[in-house]
């Protein structure tokens, strides 16, 4: 049984043959994957990289009653393939790469949601088959197609502007791309030509061009070659005339041009250089976490809720999220301040602080009690005053 049958269920599916769904904006609803060779700058992986690490990290939390089968197998793993942590890091390095990530879910004999798949196809179309409904047909590599009905698949955009469906192309980090190669191939040349000769000469009773030609074969061979064991001294016969050193100046980028470039990299993927380098933390991951993974993780919660529960289900408050202890990124010195003050004031409980310092819980539900300090007072809703003794309470 290939991939392909195994996310969409070995049962031949519907092939939603029909017309194209009519967009507002006129464009064909169709998605085509961006040329794969964004990614293989060592800048742009660098900041995709940072990005899906850390999104990576985040923990999906299942709340309500409704498919408590399928809630018991997603809160395990995501398919039979891969775990949350892959998922996530695939799932948010085809959204940078492409703008436009899919989710489809993983079906079994029945056509029933097993999973959920990070799908990377190089199209994709919007269907209309003849009773309406909407349809998405994947296209991959190696010829295969599948559809499965748009209300079941999820769809991630990024930048998304002219088409309905989709997000735009990286199209405007071509020029940023150009400037990157032209560098490099700058610096390939200037190591080039600074490890080689450079000069013109007239020769003289030579009255042939080829013999002209076997000359500079000879003395290339004898003292420019890799072979050549000349000691790092050229010698010139008498038949040499008029030499001249050719001195050339290859172009590079400067150090303010070249940080510009890696500035414009870093701003279209929300990074920065201390990102990059595992060295924030506190305000600054803070800031990071808002900018480019809190956007992520509600847009993630939204799509995925949307496609696994019915709208009945979700009203009765069944929900998938994707949350993240920020606090674990603060200083120690921060995380002790928050530590105490939240456990002074029954704000958190144990098991929640001894989160934020990378513990596990404490057994048999002993960290769900929470520690209030006898000076405080609990007031009621009617004013009343409350004063507790004991520092514990449930």
């Amino acid at each position: 049984m290939s991939l392909l049958e195994k996310i969409f269920g070995p049962k031949k599916q519907k092939q939603a043959a029909g017309r194209y769904f009519q967009t507002l904006t006129a464009y064909s609803p169709v998605f085509t994957s961006w040329k794969g060779q964004l990614y293989e700058s060592e800048l742009v992986r660098s900041a995709i990289d940072a990005r899906a690490r850390h999104i990576s990290k985040l923990k999906i939390e299942i709340k309500g009653s409704a498919k408590t089968g399928l809630q018991s197998r997603l809160r395990i793993r995501p398919n039979d393939f891969m775990e949350w942590s892959q998922f996530l890091y695939r799932l948010s390095t085809i959204l940078d790469m492409q703008n436009t990530a899919f989710i489809v879910p993983v079906l079994d004999d029945r056509l029933q949601m097993t999973g959920v798949y990070p799908l990377l196809p190089t199209r994709c179309e919007v269907i209309e088959d003849a009773h309406g409904e909407l349809w998405l047909r994947y296209h991959f590599n190696n010829g295969s197609v599948g559809a499965v009905e748009l209300q079941r698949c999820g769809i991630m955009t990024k930048f998304q502007y002219k088409d309905d469906m989709f997000g735009e192309q990286n199209t405007a980090l071509d020029k940023t791309m150009q400037l990157i190669d032209l560098q490099n191939q700058g610096i390939q040349e200037a190591v080039k030509s600074s490890a080689t000769y450079r000069f013109m000469a007239r020769l003289t009773n030579f009255t042939k061009s080829e013999d002209l030609a076997k000359e500079r074969k000879r003395f290339t061979k004898e003292n420019l070659s890799a072979d050549a064991d000349g000691g790092g001294l050229l010698l010139f016969p008498n038949t040499y005339d008029n030499i001249q050193q050719i001195k050339s100046n290859p172009y590079t980028v400067d150090a303010a041009q070249m940080k510009l470039i890696q500035t414009n990299v870093q701003n279209y993927y929300g990074v920065n250089e201390k990102i990059l380098q595992n060295i924030a933390n506190g305000d600054e991951w803070a800031s990071f976490y808002e900018g480019a993974i809190e956007v992520f993780a509600i847009q993630f919660s939204d799509v995925i809720t949307g496609m696994t529960f019915s709208p009945r289900e979700r009203i009765a408050g069944n929900i998938i999220m994707a949350t993240a202890n920020r606090l674990q990124y603060m200083s120690n010195a921060d995380k002790l301040a928050v530590s105490s003050q939240m456990a002074d004031r029954g704000i958190m409980n144990r098991d929640e602080i001894r989160e934020i310092w990378n513990l596990p819980p404490l057994p048999d539900g002993a960290g769900q009690a929470y520690t209030i300090r006898g000076e405080y007072y609990l007031l009621g809703a009617d004013g009343s005053v409350t004063h507790h003794d004991d520092d514990l309470t449930g």
